[in-house]
Parts: C-alpha cells; sequence; structure tokens
C-alpha cells in the first residue's frame, strides 16, 4: 500500500525497514479507508516513521507508548534534528498524525491505552444505578446523563453515603452554598440533577419521602424574553450562502433547510438515520427527547437539498447516519454542537448579525413564521413537540398584528 504514496525506492526500503516498518503498511490502508487525501496520508506516514525513530532507544519499545511518550515527543520536535524522520514539518499536523498512528497501534494491541479515567476515582455504585435507570424509563441522552451523575455525585460527596440520614435541613443548606458559587445556569443544572437523584431515592426507599420538595427553586422567570428569530430575508441569505457543487454546501444547505423548515433540533439532525426518511410518504420521523417519536411532513424542498447531498454523501459502512463530516474522517457528527457550528458557519458566510448564533436560532424561526402565517399554537406545538402549549404560548408575543388587537389604549393617548 505504501506504493500508492511513495514511489522512491529508496523512501519505501527506509519506511519499511525502519522501527515503524512493520506497522506502516497497515497504518497506510487505514489511512485510505478513512478517505484522507494523498497529501494528509503522506504526511502522516512520515510521522508514523519519525515517532518510530523517536522510540527506538527508550525501554519498552512501540509496547510502552504512552501520554508520557507522545508528551516528550512534542516537546522533542520544537528541537527536532533527526536525521531519519522522513522530512516533513512540525506543526499541529505531525501531533495529529501521532495521535492517529497511536490509536492504530491501540486498535492491533500493540500498546493500552492510557485514559484519564484510569485514575480518577470510580462513580459510586448507587449512582451508577441511577444512570442506567433513567437512561432505561426516562431515555436521557449521554450529555444529561453526565449531567445528572455529577450532581448526584457532588450530593452524596458533601451529605455522606448513607443517604437514609440526609434530611430537608442539609439538602437545602447544601444546594444554597453551592449555588452560591456558581453561575445561574450551573446552579439551575445541579437542582435539577439534585431533584431527580432524590426521587429516584425516594423511589428505592433510600432516603425519607418527598425530600427533594427540600430542593430551593432558584429565582428565574421563564419565557421572560421574547424569541430570537431571523426574518425570512435573512434566512433565504443563509440558504443561498450554502449554494455550491461541493460535499460540505450540499450537507449544510440541506441542514440549514431542514432547521429552517421544519424546526429541527440539532439533536434531531445529529442522530438522524437513513431510514428515517420515508420518501414514498414524503415523511420523516423523528426521535427526540425521551424517546418520543413523531413524523413530520417533508417538503419538497427540504427533500430536494436532502437528496442532492445523499448522491454525494461519502460512503461510509459503519453508519447509517444522514449527515457526516466532509473531511477525513469521515464519520457522524457526535452531538448537537456540531449541527449549530453549521448554522454559525453559515451565518457568517451570510453576513447576518443576530445575538444567537446556534442551531436553536433557526427553530424559534421556524415558530415564529408559522405563527405570522396563521397556523395556530396547538399545531405549532406538535410541529415542535413541545409538552405543554405555555412553552409554544411563548412565541405569541412576536405576533404583532394579533397582539395589536388586544392592547388597550392608554389613557394619556386618548386625552
Amino acid at each position: 500500500m505504501l506504493e500508492k504514496y511513495f514511489s522512491a525506492p529508496k523512501t519505501l526500503r527506509r519506511l519499511r525497514t525502519g522501527p515503524s516498518g512493520s506497522y506502516i503498511d497497515g497504518f497506510a490502508d487505514t489511512l485510505e479507508s478513512a478517505g484522507y487525501s494523498k497529501a494528509s496520508a503522506i504526511r502522516y506516514l512520515r510521522n508514523a516513521a519519525h515517532l518510530g525513530q523517536f522510540t527506538k532507544g527508550r525501554r519498552g519499545g512501540f509496547a510502552a507508548i504512552g501520554a508520557s511518550t507522545l508528551k516528550a515527543f512534542r516537546r522533542h520536535l520544537s528541537s527536532c534534528r533527526c536525521p531519519s524522520s522522513n522530512g516533513g514539518k512540525t506543526d499541529h499536523h505531525t501531533r495529529f498524525g501521532v495521535k492517529l498512528f497511536y490509536n492504530y497501534l491501540i486498535q492491533r494491541g500493540v500498546c493500552q491505552r492510557h485514559s484519564i479515567s484510569d485514575v480518577t476515582k470510580p462513580t459510586p455504585e448507587l449512582v451508577v444505578c441511577f444512570r442506567d435507570w433513567f437512561q432505561k424509563h426516562r431515555g436521557a441522552a449521554k450529555a444529561t446523563l453526565r449531567l445528572y451523575c455529577r450532581g448526584a455525585v457532588e450530593l452524596l460527596e458533601a451529605l455522606g453515603p448513607d443517604t437514609h440520614q440526609w434530611d430537608a435541613h442539609r439538602v437545602r443548606k447544601f444546594v444554597l452554598d453551592r449555588s452560591s458559587e456558581c453561575a445561574m445556569e450551573t446552579a439551575q443544572k445541579l437542582i435539577t440533577a439534585a431533584r431527580a437523584f432524590l426521587r429516584y431515592l425516594s423511589f428505592l426507599g433510600e432516603c425519607p419521602v418527598n425530600l427533594d420538595q427540600a430542593v430551593p427553586a432558584l429565582a428565574r422567570w421563564r419565557l421572560a424574553t421574547l424569541p430570537r428569530c431571523l426574518t425570512a430575508e435573512e434566512v433565504d441569505r443563509i440558504i443561498a450562502a450554502c449554494d455550491g457543487g461541493s460535499i460540505g454546501r450540499l450537507r449544510d444547505r440541506a441542514i440549514i433547510m431542514m432547521l429552517a423548515r421544519l424546526g429541527l433540533r440539532a439533536s434531531d439532525l445529529a442522530q438522524l438515520r437513513l431510514g428515517d426518511i420515508e420518501w414514498e410518504n414524503g415523511a420523516l420521523r423523528v426521535i427526540g427527547k425521551g424517546r418520543h417519536e413523531v413524523r413530520l411532513p417533508l417538503p419538497q424542498d427540504v427533500g430536494d437539498s436532502l437528496l442532492h447531498y445523499l448522491e454525494c454523501r461519502p460512503r461510509v459502512d459503519h453508519t447509517d447516519r444522514v449527515f457526516l463530516r466532509n473531511i477525513a474522517p469521515f464519520r457522524p457528527f457526535v452531538t448537537g454542537h456540531c449541527i449549530s457550528n453549521v448554522v454559525k458557519r453559515a451565518l457568517k458566510r451570510a453576513g447576518v448579525k443576530s445575538p444567537a448564533k446556534g442551531a436553536h436560532l433557526l427553530r424559534h424561526t421556524a415558530a415564529t413564521e408559522m405563527l405570522r402565517h396563521g397556523v395556530p399554537l396547538n399545531q405549532i406545538g406538535l410541529v415542535l413537540r413541545h409538552r405543554s402549549i405555555d412553552t409554544t404560548a411563548y412565541y405569541a408575543k412576536v405576533d404583532v398584528a394579533l397582539l395589536k388587537q388586544v392592547a388597550q389604549p392608554w389613557p394619556e393617548v386618548n386625552s
């Protein structure tokens, strides 16, 4: 496989007879299957050979490679004068190539991964059971589970492992003390996690009944602000900023269209699978929060943009996710934050100024546009999958025409 990237017999012989020679061909195969360009693959193969030369005189060889070895190699790069390092710049590409080679060696079983979790304290068994129960019965996402488990661990460390001895005074004091040390958003997340954990303990009979009611509520006025949204002209500018025939632009256009027309969440698109698109019925199956499943109509323009992207979407065998990275390695988006980053870049290209930059901006825009076109609030709530009509009523604040009908004149104006 090296012959695809190198033609000089001297270079091929040096790479295959060097310390990394036993793994260099397999690493080249991995780079090709991941979709890396020829220039990137050549750079990363040279980095692998360089790492081999660096570990040649170190105890343990490749089997002993770990985080400390990689740190020492990065320090070595600043003053590297290795005659057999195969050239190449010592920049961030070098560090990334070495990381790829290290991961390849782990997959081959040559060395072991030394993760941070090996040195951190283990999660208490009670919190592990709470996490598993919450995932099974509530269908919570991994990010939500991490948030709740972090709050549960803090509660256990502050009040002690004997949950039967917990009382309302101690719980309340913990929440108030902890909230005074952090921002409002962090405190609100802690309160939500503490309540969920205490309800779970109460269900098991491991703490006094209704102890979750001892958790105080912070002053926070829900739905007190106006929804941040864009005008129809600004949405058209963002969509136009995604014009082009490249894979990245076709993918971005499909994402923007689905967010702006259907009001989807970023996590909905990140988790969307090929089987969720019902082409014959013109519908889209969406599984959102709490594993709540709905079918939404697929408009013609949204379907066309999605089809154009799928026609040139990278062929990846190990996943059926719709949206992938457009650069190697081709793999699905990890979280909804990746979708929000697509929106941020599109806003920047279109020159649209907005106080909000993420994918939720387009969800707000879709809701307000439906309201302005006369769609009832209950139907908007069905599209947005709100559990309460009160949440959907938030968007009534931007219906200026309706507000004019119910607004009462000030006495000073009539006098």
